[in-house]
């Protein structure tokens, strides 16, 4: 069966291949938010650590066409300005909000100016080859192979940190401890728990992950490097960390349904329909937006998210 002239189980197929990869950013960065989020902080500050997780592991990639240099340097630079984030706003308790803009500003004004320093007009690519898997028999299945299949180890890793994630929140002392001092600190510290430190954890996790889903934009996915390439990604992510719940398995299936309302856009432009290719990239923005309305009074936030915590003080 065709459409267009197109082969029509070849087009779902290449949907589905495109939405999981473009959902592959948006549950890395999620899944990080939702340790922070949990933990009692409210981490505006993704978008910018995805933006620059891109530039530096993109740079590294091009300067040493090693995957694993570029990969090691986003998950450096999440971590960096993870660690700058909590210490204005876990030690000195500035306000998170403001400080998660200004992380942001100051990494897109950072990476646009970086990028054109070092590459003035030119827009190389990296010259790097991520190591795939390909599985046997199950990679000829109809539709679902090649998009299952037949794909690259940082694509495979990216999900099952999914299940991992979730153990670790729900199933170990460390998990209990973040959702302890996300909801109430107070009777956490009372108990033995060391909020700063468990914050600082939390913080440095979710940067780590923003740092990892900008390199694999960057590195595994696009190989080259765009000013302002993550285009509202980070505030996304942040967006399907509430709606999921900051439950993994949630945030996987939104994270997979805004990437696959990306590659629906995609695919009616190459069938011919006739809609604007702006309200086709406005698709998956409008997906999330119901969603937020649908959803909104089912989202019970963590009783402690967006306050300081100081100890002795109430």
């Amino acid at each position: 069966m065709s459409l267009s002239g197109i082969d029509l189980s070849d087009l779902i197929s290449a949907m589905l291949s495109a939405g999981l990869m473009a959902a592959v950013p948006l549950t890395l960065a999620a899944l990080g938010e939702a340790f922070v989020e949990r933990a009692g902080l409210l981490n505006l500050g993704i978008e910018g650590m995805m933006l620059a997780g891109a530039f530096f592991s993109f740079y590294a990639a091009y300067e040493t066409s090693s995957v694993t240099a570029g990969v090691a340097a986003g998950l450096a630079t999440g971590l960096v300005l993870a660690l700058l984030f909590g210490f204005l706003t876990i030690t000195l308790r500035v306000d998170q909000v403001l400080v998660g803009l200004a992380v942001t500003i100051l990494c897109q004004g950072l990476t646009a100016f970086l990028f054109r320093d070092i590459f003035g007009r030119e827009n190389p690519s990296a010259d790097v080859h991520p190591l795939e898997i390909s599985i046997p028999v199950l990679r000829d299945i109809p539709i679902v192979g090649d998009a299952l299949f037949d794909r690259q180890v940082l694509f495979y890793l990216s999900f099952a940190l999914v299940p991992l994630f979730a153990f670790v929140l729900a199933r170990t002392r460390f998990g209990l401890e973040v959702r302890a001092v996300g909801e109430q600190p107070f009777a956490a510290d009372a108990a033995g728990i060391n909020v700063a430190r468990t914050r600082y954890v939390a913080v440095a996790i979710g940067g780590t992950m923003a740092g990892f889903a900008g390199a694999f934009l960057a590195v595994a996915d696009l190989k080259f490097f765009q000013v302002n390439m993550t285009v509202g990604q980070g505030f996304i992510a942040l967006a399907i960390t509430m709606l999921g719940r900051w439950n993994p398995y949630r945030i996987l299936i939104g994270a997979v349904l805004f990437g696959m309302l990306r590659s629906l856009g995609n695919a009616l432009q190459i069938v011919g329909v006739d809609v604007r290719p702006e309200f086709l990239g406005m698709l998956p923005y409008l997906g999330i937006m119901l969603a937020l309305v649908a959803l909104a009074g089912r989202t019970a936030l963590p009783a402690a998210l967006g306050v300081p915590y100081a100890r002795g003080e109430r």
